[in-house]
């Protein structure tokens, strides 16, 4: 259990640090807003400048998107820790990993975007845009979850492959059971048929003929 709880850990945490990183690759990427200033503390959005919010907001989601199905991905690799510990780790580490993301990534955007103070009237600015869309942080891990449960569904394994699960039938005696059921060796004891025993293969075509015990 300890060792499960300290993966849980770990993973949250390097998925609240891929989401950092990811963030940051999305502040420089995302488009800017460009503004024209018709006077003081004043701007008119240029035509067509207006969608560009709309792709930022498209564009943090292609990027929860693909950091919530790698993290689940390779958290699954992790084959020794696989249970409901690793599902909650996931999930708590992406979603604090999407509000990281959206935080540093606007402030990256702020960085490389600087908000002008005080422009002339006439000039053309640029302003970084913001996510807004707060459901767009749902995204990330929402698909990490499902990625995960579909993970154990497609499993066979009931303990998910980790290798933990016991073996119950490794005390009972060979050729107890076969594929039709119940097996009974060779030289074990009488057969179950009371005073009959199976005839040898029939004719084809033909019913099996019994005969009694002599």
């Amino acid at each position: 259990m300890r060792r499960e709880v300290r993966a849980a850990v770990v993973i949250a945490v390097a998925v609240i640090v891929v989401s950092a990183l990811a963030g940051a690759g999305w502040g420089l990427l995302a488009p800017t807003e460009q503004l024209f200033v018709v006077e003081p503390g004043r701007g008119a959005v240029l035509t067509g400048e207006s969608g560009h919010q709309f792709d930022a907001v498209a564009m943090f989601v292609c990027f929860a998107a693909v950091v919530g199905v790698l993290t689940a991905i390779a958290a699954w690799r992790w084959r020794g820790v696989r249970g409901p510990l690793l599902q909650l780790g996931l999930l708590v580490g992406s979603l604090i990993g999407a509000l990281v993301m959206a935080r540093l990534g606007e402030q990256v955007a702020e960085w490389y975007h600087p908000r002008p103070h005080d422009p002339p009237v006439g000039q053309i600015v640029e302003l970084p845009t913001e996510v807004g869309a707060w459901v767009a942080l749902v995204v990330q891990p929402l698909l990490a979850s499902l990625l995960v449960l579909f993970f154990a569904a497609l499993n066979s394994s009931e303990d998910l492959g980790t290798g933990t699960a016991v073996e119950t039938g490794s005390h009972d005696p060979a050729g107890t059971f076969g594929p039709y059921g119940a097996a009974y060796p060779a030289g074990s004891g009488p057969l179950p048929y009371g005073s009959y025993e199976p005839a040898r293969e029939a004719s084809s075509g033909s019913l099996p003929e019994t005969r009694p015990h002599r």
